[in-house]
C-alpha cells in the first residue's frame, strides 16, 4: 500500500474502528443488547415522588428524573442507531424497585432513590442528579433565624426518619438542649409545627419543601440555613455490573449538565409552579448540587 493510499484510507479505517468499538460495547452490555433486541427501553417511574417522578394531570409519568431519562433514551437511540426505539413505562415503588431492575423488568429507574453503599451491593447509580440535605423548618413569625435559635426548644421529627440519629448527635455536639418529639407521619409533624407544639421540624429539605408547598400558607414557613453537613445523593438507578450501560447513562446526564439544560430543568421543577396544582417547591439549588453539576460523580462523599 502506497503512503498516499494509506492516508486516503485512514478516515475510513478510523470510522470503522469507532463502529467496531461501539459494537463491542453493545455486545458487552446485557442491558444494551436487551434494548437492541427488543427495540424498547423500559423506564421505571414512581407515582408520587414529586417533583422527580409522579403522575401528572393526565395520569402520565412526569418529573425531573423522567426528563433526564428522556435524554438517556435519545442517547440510546443515537448510539444503537435505532431511530424507532420505543419507550415503555412501568410503575415501581420503594419495595419492588430494586427487584424489578435486577430481573430486567425495567432497564433504568427514573425516580428519587438515594445512592447508598448498601444499595450498591445490588444495583448501580448514575452520577448524582440531586443532593438532599436535612434541614430545620420553622414558622417565619417565630423569629428563629439560625439553629442556635432552637436552643432549649421543643422540636419534632417524624417517626422512623433516618434523620433522628443525626438530630440527636447535633443536639449533643452543639449543646442545644432540645426536647425531641416524634410524630406519626409528616402530616402530623407539620401540624405540630403549625400549632406551636414544636418550634421546628427536622427532615430532608426536599420533603420539607413538598410539605411547605402544599400548606395553606407556604410563606408562613421558613427554612433555617443548612448546618448538618449531611448530604444524600440521588441518582438514576441502573443494573449492577454493566459499566457500558452506566457509561452511556452518565454521558447523557453529564451532557445535560455541561450544556446548561440540567440547570433549566432544575428551575422548572423546583423554582416554578408545577402540575397538577401549580405548587412551587421554591427550593434553590444547593451548593452541594451545584458542585456535582460542575463535577459530576456518583461518589457518596463530597
Amino acid at each position: 500500500m502506497t503512503p498516499k493510499l494509506a492516508c486516503a484510507l485512514r478516515p475510513a479505517l478510523s470510522a470503522l474502528a469507532i463502529v467496531s468499538g461501539l459494537g463491542a460495547a453493545i455486545a458487552a452490555s446485557p442491558t444494551l443488547e436487551k434494548i437492541r433486541s427488543s427495540g424498547t427501553l423500559t423506564l421505571g417511574y414512581r407515582e408520587a415522588s414529586i417533583p422527580f417522578s409522579y403522575l401528572g394531570p393526565d395520569q402520565k409519568p412526569v418529573g425531573m428524573s423522567l426528563d433526564l431519562c428522556a435524554a438517556v433514551a435519545q442517547r440510546v437511540r443515537t448510539e444503537l442507531k435505532l431511530p424507532e426505539l420505543k419507550t415503555a413505562f412501568v410503575a415501581v415503588n420503594a419495595s419492588n424497585r430494586i427487584p424489578l431492575l435486577q430481573n430486567g423488568t425495567v432497564d433504568i429507574e427514573c425516580g428519587s432513590t438515594t445512592n447508598t453503599a448498601e444499595r450498591q451491593k445490588q444495583v448501580a447509580f448514575s452520577v448524582a442528579t440531586f443532593v438532599s440535605q436535612p434541614r430545620w423548618l420553622t414558622l417565619r413569625a417565630s423569629g428563629i433565624a439560625e439553629v442556635n435559635g432552637l436552643r432549649g426548644r421543643t422540636v419534632v421529627i417524624t417517626q422512623g426518619s433516618l434523620n433522628m440519629l443525626l438530630a440527636q448527635k447535633l443536639n449533643v455536639a452543639d449543646g442545644l438542649d432540645l426536647t425531641i418529639l416524634q410524630a406519626r407521619d409528616h402530616a402530623e409533624s407539620l401540624l405540630m409545627l403549625r400549632t406551636g407544639r414544636a418550634a421546628a421540624w427536622y427532615e430532608d429539605d426536599v420533603l420539607l419543601a413538598g410539605a411547605r408547598a402544599t400548606a395553606l400558607d407556604p410563606a408562613a414557613l421558613a427554612f433555617l440555613p443548612a448546618s448538618s453537613g449531611a448530604d444524600y445523593y440521588y441518582g438514576l438507578m441502573l443494573p449492577r455490573e454493566d459499566p457500558e450501560f452506566k457509561a452511556l447513562v452518565d454521558g447523557a446526564v453529564k451532557a445535560q449538565m455541561a450544556s446548561g439544560v440540567f440547570a433549566k430543568l432544575y428551575e422548572r421543577w423546583f423554582l416554578t409552579p408545577i402540575p397538577p396544582a401549580g405548587q412551587n417547591l421554591d427550593l434553590p439549588m444547593s451548593e452541594a448540587l451545584q458542585f456535582r453539576v460542575t463535577n459530576p460523580s456518583d461518589a457518596l462523599k463530597p
